[in-house]
């Protein structure tokens, strides 16, 4: 049970360190919709690459999708005054050219569900330790982007070039709804606190949420995939009715919420192992 939960825990924290900065980027850009969109893309070649090729070359196929996909939004994002329509319809166009590829073979709808959202229970750990080594080096890519590269348009592109490298990788192994609520929910917590460093505290709001989400699927037998997605986009969303960033004493609220779920995940895994 500790080797099960901890694999898809160490996935979920890999997964929460890179998107929770390109979560911050998107919302900050004010184009949400761009991780479904270039996520979904990536679905549609692993879908090709599941109907024409048998399932070889998926990631190769996945990636082309993704950076297709991720060059369009970065020059029509600013040459359109609709862009986030764009994104939305180009979401519609991938998400329905899957359903349609996938419908030609012979496990389709399992196929469908599982780029919507995988169990992450069952990942081996030599796929999360690759996944780290490639989000590790687009971190230090993102690093030199920022620092070497003065013009804005060749920097907007390889920024949504890494982004989409980095959400094939993860569509692969977790889904387009986990990559999705990881990305968004964590990134808009900080964000809602006004937090001086949000990308910490989006880390820290995000691998507790994975924490609790991981524990109540097991718990209760329900499918961990779509148990992270319902517990981070239901906390994301608690932010529009209760105005956190206005309570006086938040940090420490928030500490308070943190340490609770600590030993409350503690204390459970403590009563499964000795039973």
């Amino acid at each position: 049970m500790i080797d099960i939960l901890f694999t898809a825990f160490l996935l979920s924290v890999v997964l929460v360190g890179i998107h929770s900065y390109f979560g911050l980027e998107i919302i900050k850009r004010g184009i949400i919709f761009t991780d479904l969109a270039i996520g979904q893309m990536a679905a549609f070649g692993a879908a090709i690459s599941l109907l024409f090729f048998d399932g070889s070359f998926i990631y190769l196929i996945s990636l082309s999708f993704a950076i297709v996909a991720a060059i369009f939004i970065a020059y029509s994002t600013k040459r359109s005054p609709y862009p986030e329509a764009i994104i939305g319809l180009l979401y519609a166009f991938s998400l329905s050219a899957v359903y349609i590829a996938l419908s030609k073979t012979y496990h389709g709808m399992e196929e469908f569900q599982r780029l919507l959202a995988s169990d992450i229970l069952f990942t081996p750990l030599h796929k999360i330790i690759e996944t780290a080594v490639i989000y590790s080096v687009i971190g230090i890519a993102l690093f030199a982007l920022h620092r070497n590269i003065k013009n804005n348009g060749v920097k907007n592109i390889l920024f949504f070039v890494l982004f989409a490298i980095t959400v094939t990788s993860s569509v692969k192994l977790a889904g387009v709804l986990i990559v999705f609520a990881l990305l968004l929910s964590p990134a808009m917590l900080a964000l809602s606190l006004h937090a001086k460093h949000p990308l910490i505290i989006a880390w820290i709001a995000g691998t507790v949420i994975n924490i609790i989400s991981i524990c109540l699927s097991y718990r209760f037998d329900l499918p961990t995939g779509y148990t992270l997605v319902a517990v981070h986009t239901l906390t994301a969303m608690s932010t529009g009715i209760i105005p956190i960033n206005q309570s006086k004493g938040w940090k420490r609220n928030i500490k308070k919420v943190a340490l609770k779920s600590k030993k409350i995940t503690l204390d459970y895994i403590l009563d499964e192992r000795y039973k």
